[in-house]
């Protein structure tokens, strides 16, 4: 018997209708919070599913019947389910008693992973059932070369952060690990070409890949040689973000990294690759000039992400107040990246429905959806199952060569509509019950991990991560914003409120009629 069945127990009382404490009544009466409720208690199933019990770490995925989880996870899959027990304690899914029960089975596994000892970091891949760093890909025998993620450690660490607050009888041991963890490793001070600050590497490894690299000493000063990724995360509408977050809160990278990164590629021809040319201005703030560059969509203009889905805008958002500390940024951006995506699924692709991010295949594997125009990446994320290409005109430089496409199945992912919540309530929550009865992506755990709305195939999956920006979005939506109380402290807001207030994008809503309020 699982030693932890009063999860069990509680979703079936809530299930059946009955009255329990918690989940009945999070949120108060507001309309669209029973379903939330009921969508953050199967949710929870799921991650209850995925999660070894003797070490406290859960798989990466699961299969539809709760029944077969996979044999590998990650840091931040692990943090994703740190975050998500505190949710389901807060909103009474599970006890006290259970959660700090369960947090602590992981702190204590946290604590015997094999970690890169100059960085403290984790490395990317691990047995769930036995912690054991991955050399051999469990499903192919594949070999694994163990690499350390700077963004997939931002997850774990900023659940530690939250950890730490939410339960104060294991702070001292979230902090121990948190403490240990040096941003900085990840951390080029000469930056990125073409730009005018320092920004983070993607990660790196202890020893030289098959592909390519760059051995250079680690950035943190240790002394150890790091053979680093040849990319930079150099875009500032990513999900990496929260890295450069903790670095800055941290005092271990400086605050101007925020400007290390692109809001779009430059303006002119030599840029004329990216999906469209920007219009904007150049800023300067802090001494450091940068190219403030937007997109535009239907009269709306904004700063876009790589590929133009949903989780690599909104995810950091889930914890970071950044609507908040970024009142002529980050506050415009949000609401209109949810009116691109929900523009594009209704209208544009007349899909009926919208919330397109990376996810599982409904036809089998993994694929990144998104909105192709909205995406710096020129053959961007797609948001069909056809990879139908936008190609729109660069004025003076390029013809489009599919400016106007015909979409085909469109792959909607539930947790990007969750991810809306604070921007369309009433949109998002309507998307999601459409999806769930009428496409019917629904399943002992809740809302499978994407359908293709033409043909109804359904990826019948569940996956950690996208679980748990469910559960983060359902929890923050009922408690006001708990899990971002939980995240910032004294010495965060100090340090990186003031550099993300004097940023301003050239997000605005323009003539279009995008804004869904």
């Amino acid at each position: 018997m699982k030693r932890w069945m009063s999860t069990l127990a509680t979703i079936g009382l809530v299930t059946a209708g009955l009255t329990v404490a918690g989940p009945a009544t999070a949120g108060g009466g507001r309309p669209g919070n029973d379903d939330l409720n009921r969508w953050a208690v199967d949710t929870w199933h799921s991650l209850d599913a995925m999660t070894d019990e003797e070490t406290g770490l859960p798989a990466d995925n699961v299969s539809g019947d709760l029944e077969t989880p996979s044999a590998y996870t990650s840091p931040t899959n692990i943090g994703g389910y740190l975050w998500s027990t505190v949710t389901a304690r807060d909103l009474g899914v599970i006890s006290d008693e259970e959660a700090r029960d369960r947090m602590s089975t992981t702190l204590e596994t946290l604590g015997t992973l094999e970690r890169n000892d100059a960085s403290g970091m984790f490395y990317n891949w691990y047995s769930p059932t036995t912690g054991e760093k991955l050399t051999t890909w469990p499903d192919s025998g594949d070999p694994v070369h163990p690499f350390l993620s700077t963004v997939d450690n931002g997850w774990l660490a900023a659940a530690l952060r939250i950890v730490r607050e939410a339960e104060p009888d294991l702070a001292q041991q979230a902090d121990a690990l948190y403490d240990s963890m040096d941003f900085a490793a990840f951390f080029d001070p000469e930056g990125a070409a073409g730009l005018p600050a320092g920004t983070n590497r993607g990660g790196f490894w202890d020893a030289a890949p098959p592909d390519c690299s760059v051995e250079a000493p680690m950035y943190n000063g240790s002394g150890d040689t790091a053979f680093y990724t040849c990319h930079h995360y150099d875009t500032t509408v990513s999900e990496s973000r929260i890295a450069t977050y903790l670095g800055i809160a941290n005092g271990q990278i400086p605050a101007t990294a925020l400007y290390g990164t692109h809001r779009t590629m430059p303006p002119g021809c030599d840029w004329a690759w990216q999906e469209q040319l920007p219009q904007g201005e150049y800023r300067t703030y802090d001494g450091v000039e940068v190219w403030e560059g937007a997109y535009a969509y239907d009269g709306m203009s904004f700063v876009p992400s790589w590929g133009g889905s949903m989780f690599e805008s909104l995810m950091p958002d889930l914890l970071v107040p950044e609507t908040t500390w970024g009142p002529r940024s980050w506050k415009l951006n949000h609401p209109i990246t949810v009116a691109v995506q929900k523009q594009h699924g209704l209208d544009e692709a007349g899909y009926g429905y919208w919330g397109f991010s990376p996810a599982s295949d409904p036809f089998g594997g993994y694929a990144e959806y998104g909105v192709d125009v909205a995406g710096m990446r020129a053959d961007g994320y797609t948001s069909d199952a056809e990879k139908t290409d936008v190609d729109i005109d660069r004025p003076g430089c390029t013809t489009g060569t599919d400016p106007a496409p015909e979409f085909g199945d469109g792959v909607v992912t539930p947790h990007a509509a969750f991810l809306a919540l604070p921007y369309d309530r009433t949109g998002a929550l309507d998307n999601l019950r459409g999806i769930e009865t009428d496409l019917g992506a629904y399943g002992p755990g809740g809302f499978f991990d994407a359908v293709a709305v033409k043909s109804g195939t359904i990826a019948e999956r569940y996956l950690s991560l996208d679980q748990s920006m469910i559960m983060a979005a359902i929890g923050n939506e009922l408690t006001k914003d708990t899990l971002k109380d939980y995240f910032v402290d004294r010495d965060m807001e100090q340090r990186l409120r003031p550099a993300m207030r004097q940023q301003v994008f050239g997000s605005s809503w323009g003539t279009g009629n995008g804004h869904h309020g």
